[in-house]
């Protein structure tokens, strides 16, 4: 990677939402950076609302990758992730399970195996840990037990419970409202001492054998969605650690609960900054089944995108601001990463090229600056457009693509083997579509580009003249 090699010290600010203030990075370990994502729950697909807030936090990583030896844990939760998201209704993967008609161990290798390949193809690098709940039962029943042995935990009839009023900062983090000013964030369970408590392992029903369950000093049963990420976060960076990310709908409730069972087992700080990607709407509304408008990678291939289009359109809104996607937008995206490519399209990075200093000085201003990604990539694109071809062009305009994860060349040569391998009569139209526009027959023109479109490409129109795409 080149950013790897690319050293440029300026100061990395991030949102912190520990603290509500924009803050200046500064790690525990002098040139090391402990980074947890949290990942999917590999019952179904991920949509594009979830890669979003992976894409907010491979850019974070290539940008800390300039100073620091970055070591990213991204789990996946396989257990304990119930219907409601807290302590109530079944288990998402028993669920999904049932539904497909597959046990649940198959259901989690499948989905599992495409979410990295969707995590990949959009562009972000792998993270250097990638554990699972269920290899690490072990270690959430020792951390309970921590727990349990501090008197934080207490035992009810479907579960052991982690009792919040026995932690007086636990409403700190997500400026929670006392329950009884406000409406309390979980279903009632007339059984927990406060309606904020949250289980730590639930017991297996009677009535209804699982297909993941363990035994436990408390009973057989499946540990809760929030001990994982607790558990598997402090066995690969330690009981105290640098950043931790995510989406915003993680905060009131999970991430509420990792500070609270994290702190009060190991009496230390569990992290340090806290970065949350907002939500990302689709024409104007949440995503949801109910809605039909879920949207995934898949869907954006089947339509004629490419991931890359995904990721520009993810670039050009800041990851702390809600977005919201429409085909038309990622049309846009598209059309600005193919006038991109056409710009620097017959360019080739040489050894001896000069990488434009201060335009990679200003970029990375920008990009350090909160992950500001929509004037980062704003400025990439300027650049392209004064700057003369040649002259290190492309070599610069590479070393930004990969601090955005935007591979440029790669790109480029995928772009002109789609160009060499157009069959030869949309090449004849293009020509005839180029005589008829120096004609100025822009009518003409026009359904000539119409013909070639309903062969499956798309032409663009650039100063070196027109350039083809497939859709």
């Amino acid at each position: 990677m080149l950013i790897e090699h690319f050293k440029y010290m300026q100061k990395v600010l991030f949102f912190n939402t520990k603290s509500l203030e924009k803050e200046e990075f500064r790690p525990i370990t002098e040139g090391e950076v402990g980074m947890y994502t949290c990942g999917p729950t590999v019952y179904d697909y991920s949509h594009i609302g979830n890669m979003r807030a992976y894409v907010t936090a491979d850019i974070l990583k290539r940008i800390l990758l300039q100073d620091y030896k970055v070591r990213h844990v991204i789990n996946i939760t396989d257990v304990g992730h119930l219907m409601t998201d807290e302590d109530n209704g079944e288990d998402k993967m028993e669920v999904a399970a049932k539904r497909e008609g597959v046990d649940a161990w198959a259901l989690s290798r499948k989905f599992t195996e495409i979410f990295w390949k969707d995590f990949s193809d959009l562009g972000c690098l792998p993270p250097e840990e990638r554990p699972k709940a269920t290899d690490h039962i072990s270690e959430q029943i020792e951390l309970i037990k921590k727990l349990e042995k501090k008197g934080y935990t207490y035992q009810i009839a479907d579960g052991v419970y982690f009792d919040t009023r026995a932690f007086p900062r636990y409403k700190d983090f997500g400026r929670l409202p006392n329950e009884e000013k406000g409406k309390a964030r979980v279903e009632e369970n007339p059984k927990k001492r406060n309606q904020s408590d949250f289980a730590l392992w639930k017991f297996s029903q009677k009535e209804e054998k699982r297909q993941m369950e363990w035994e436990s000093p408390w009973g057989v049963g499946f540990p809760g969605w929030h001990i994982e990420c607790s558990a598997m976060a402090m066995k690969y960076l330690g009981n105290h650690f640098d950043i931790h990310t995510g989406g915003v709908d993680h905060i009131r409730v999970h991430h509420t609960n990792e500070i609270a069972q994290s702190e009060a087992a190991t009496e230390e700080i569990f992290v340090n900054y806290w970065v949350h990607t907002e939500f990302l709407l689709v024409e104007g509304k949440k995503m949801s089944k109910s809605l039909g408008n879920i949207v995934t990678l898949s869907d954006i291939k089947q339509k004629g995108y490419s991931s890359a289009d995904l990721r520009a359109l993810f670039l050009m809104t800041h990851y702390r601001t809600q977005m919201n996607f429409t085909w038309e937008a990622l049309s846009g995206a598209k059309a600005a990463l193919s006038s991109l490519l056409s710009r620097l399209a017959g360019e080739e990075v040489k050894q001896d090229d000069e990488i434009d200093m201060k335009t990679l000085e200003e970029f990375l201003s920008l990009l350090n600056d909160d992950i500001n990604t929509p004037q980062a990539f704003a400025h990439l694109l300027s650049f392209v457009k004064k700057k003369e071809k040649g002259e290190g062009r492309l070599a610069t305009v590479a070393i930004m693509g990969e601090f955005l994860g935007l591979d440029i060349i790669t790109l480029l040569n995928e772009q002109k083997k789609e160009r060499e391998e157009a069959p030869e009569e949309v090449m004849k139209l293009i020509e005839e579509r180029e005589g008829l526009r120096k004609k100025k027959d822009w009518g003409a023109a026009d359904m000539m580009r119409e013909k070639i479109e309903a062969m499956g490409y798309e032409v663009s129109d650039t100063e070196e003249g027109p350039r083809i795409q497939k859709k």
